[in-house]
């Protein structure tokens, strides 16, 4: 991948797999804020994630990974913020003001262990251990692995949304991302988890409103696995 340049000033560099659910996010922030970055692809198929270059720079090998001016910074979360108070972009991302930027860090301590989690799973049980094992999907597992993820997906309904558009209120935050991206992930198997849940379908499309064509670029990866499964059946 080239590099995408959205504003004037210094570029900050990112290091990319947009299979991976956190980069996304991570791009689809940096691209809809048009923050000046330049995208370094790193392929976890092909293992370049392991290579000694980039295990300097992280030594968890993990993407994503944020190099702004020799400031090197790992995990998703801490990018996202980072970004978002670092640079000149609209408050909403990352509010300043400290109850509602609470709210944005109930959501993304909670994010780790819940839909990141559930949803990583099924895309894990559906894709990934088929492709890697060539065995069929373990039937028992994924059906457990929907039961939890049908839990956290309630509770995304009932503890954040309620009644309120996004995730952390009015606005939309780097929560939103970091959650619609995981939840994309298991549409690389045609599984769209949000199906029977209208209220996340409508914070669906209210993300993807507020990030415009930033959404489709990001999950162009994603779409292109879907299409190829669903022509092989």
């Amino acid at each position: 991948m080239g590099s995408i340049s959205m504003a004037a000033g210094r570029p900050v560099q990112v290091y990319l797999d947009l299979l991976s659910q956190p980069c996304r996010a991570v791009y689809i922030l940096l691209t809809c804020t048009k923050i000046p970055h330049k995208v370094h692809a790193v392929a976890l198929r092909k293992g370049e994630h392991r290579t000694p270059e980039f295990t300097n720079m992280n030594l968890m090998q993990k993407v994503p990974v944020l190099v702004d001016s020799g400031f090197i910074l790992t995990e998703s979360d801490a990018i996202l913020k980072y970004l978002a108070t670092q640079y000149d972009v609209p408050e909403h991302w990352y509010p300043r003001q400290p109850q509602q930027r609470a709210r944005v860090d109930e959501y993304t301590a909670w994010h780790h262990t819940n839909t990141r989690a559930h949803a990583a799973k099924v895309f894990i049980l559906e894709v990934l251990l088929p492709r890697h094992m060539g065995s069929a999907v373990d039937k028992v597992a994924l059906n457990n692995a929907l039961s939890n993820l049908k839990n956290t997906l309630d509770k995304l309904e009932t503890m954040f949304l309620r009644r309120q558009p996004f995730l952390c209120g009015d606005d939309i935050t780097v929560a939103d991302l970091l959650a619609i991206c995981e939840l994309m992930q298991p549409l690389g198997a045609g599984r769209d988890i949000l199906k029977d849940h209208p209220q996340l379908q409508r914070w669906r499309s209210r993300v993807q409103s507020a990030v415009g064509k930033s959404f489709d670029e990001a999950h162009a990866v994603l779409y292109a696995l879907r299409d190829r499964r669903q022509a092989k059946m």
